[in-house]
């Protein structure tokens, strides 16, 4: 058994190049499941292809999650340039 479908998906056939529907919660046969590159609509898959949390082992602990900080943020320490004749509201001529 394959992979199920989160989402229904439209591909076309590449034997008789007509569009087929693969409704969500089925397992498409391998051939039509090959043409369905988008990882999300798959169930368990995030965008990148990885397992998504619900998709992951129970034992795993969210304790990890808790001990990561949000990156500072810095304001930049020179203003970009032209912005000189932009604060004093001339055209630069």
């Amino acid at each position: 058994m394959g992979r199920k479908l989160a989402a229904s998906v439209y591909v076309t056939d590449p034997d008789t190049h007509q569009t087929v529907l693969l409704e969500a919660g089925t397992s498409p046969e391998k051939r039509l499941a090959d043409l369905v590159t988008n990882p999300v609509a798959w169930e368990g898959e995030d965008l990148e292809g990885n397992p998504t949390a619900a998709a992951k082992d129970e034992d795993s602990s969210d304790d990890d999650a808790d001990d990561k900080q949000a990156a500072k943020k810095t304001a930049a320490r020179k203003p970009a340039r032209g912005r000189s004749a932009a604060d004093e509201g001339t055209s630069g001529d």
